[in-house]
């Protein structure tokens, strides 16, 4: 319980940074993997570490396609 509280702490302040909505956050998981997804704030990207990938967020929109994701092993 206390992940889901912190979860959800750090994803209302993600609203206010990013523009994104934090229950759309809370459902959003890995294209690839369907597995859980973290956020890092500073690159504005949602990182599936199982998949390798990063996701950005553009203009509070979080695009989940894998042709537009960098790889971790990138430079960003």
């Amino acid at each position: 319980m206390a992940f889901a509280i912190e979860r959800n702490a750090a994803m209302s302040s993600v609203a206010d940074t990013l523009g994104v909505d934090p229950k759309l956050l809370e459902i959003l998981v890995c294209p690839v993997t369907k597995g859980p997804l973290r956020l890092d704030r500073e690159r504005a990207e949602l990182i599936s570490d199982a998949a390798g990938l990063a996701f950005p967020i553009r203009d509070g929109i979080p695009i989940m396609l894998v042709d537009e994701a960098r790889h971790l092993d990138d430079a960003p």
